[in-house]
């Protein structure tokens, strides 16, 4: 009678290890994921063009360029 209960208390020690793992990995792909996402998002937000207001183009180098602000003064 002995093994059967030493046995059993086996199998829960196992039972519960086995859904403390589970756990784990269940957090850490989670993780991963948002991860993931966040990479995602930052290198859609990288591929985003700059807005550089209105162009002019440069005669010396054939080059367009940003506007120059002209102060009046």
């Amino acid at each position: 009678m002995p093994q059967v209960i030493a046995l059993m208390v086996a199998g829960a020690g196992i039972y519960a290890g086995f859904k403390w793992v589970s756990r784990l990995l269940t957090e850490a792909e989670q993780v991963m994921k948002r991860g993931e996402e966040i990479q995602r998002q930052e290198a859609q937000a990288r591929n985003v063009p700059k807005d550089l207001g209105s162009l002019e183009l440069d005669p010396q180098t054939g080059v367009y360029r940003p506007r120059t602000k002209q102060h009046g003064g």
